[in-house]
């Protein structure tokens, strides 16, 4: 099985190789689920993001977290690690699958109790969340994330980041909309649509880093 994502990074190939070996593992059971996510072809955010967040994390100490695309738990258990007192993540996956192999890692890793796994579309789970997020991390369906940007914008607390992966889709988000095959022109008008949006957003702060396929972070200025 293919994972996509990690094969069409917007970096040179050189440097993402460098940025993969260069930096070390996680240890313990985060390590054992990328390695096991990575061998088997699982889609989860490539290491160099994945270190990047583990860094953020660890510089802003969030209580509270929400991530939106679950899979197997890899990047809901990195962050969990930095949890603060009584802090706790929320996630949502639809994927039954997904959903209860994430389950399994959490209870491995014991976890469980910090984590709170919501199975079903979030398109009908965000608009039931209440509460004030100091991160949130979406990784879920590309031609959604205009949909979702404006309920993740009004659960951030002021001051809290929204951190959006795969956004670049390999550097094809340049091209004409007319240039790309039929199967994947709406993922490519959505994003264009996103990236309009959020970079042009007055009242919020934002920027694009240029890893895995690229992710676009916004920091809540104001309600």
């Amino acid at each position: 099985m293919l994972n996509e994502m990690m094969h069409r990074p917007v970096v040179m190939p050189e440097l993402v190789e460098y940025m993969r070996t260069a930096q070390a593992g996680f240890p313990g059971g985060v390590g054992e689920i990328e390695k096991f996510a990575n061998d088997n072809g699982i889609p989860i955010i490539p290491h160099e993001t994945a270190k990047f967040i583990d860094l953020f994390c660890a510089t802003i100490e969030p209580r509270y977290i929400l991530e939106i695309g679950t899979a197997i738990g890899f990047s809901a258990s990195l962050m969990a690690q930095h949890l603060q007192t009584e802090g706790h993540l929320t996630t949502i996956d639809r994927y039954p699958k997904m959903y209860e192999r994430a389950q399994e890692n959490f209870k491995r890793l014991g976890i469980e109790d910090r984590v709170t796994l919501l199975e079903g579309d979030a398109a009908d789970i965000l608009p039931t969340l209440k509460g004030s997020y100091d991160l949130i991390f979406m990784d879920s369906a590309k031609a959604k994330y205009i949909d979702f940007y404006p309920e993740c914008m009004r659960l951030l607390r002021v001051g809290g980041v929204l951190i959006i992966d795969d956004v670049f889709q390999g550097g094809t988000i340049l091209d004409d909309e007319k240039d790309r095959p039929k199967r994947v022109r709406k993922i490519h008008r959505k994003l264009n649509l996103l990236l309009d949006t959020v970079l042009n957003d007055p009242d919020h702060r934002s920027c694009l880093v240029p890893l895995g396929d690229g992710l676009v972070m916004v920091r809540k200025e104001k309600e």
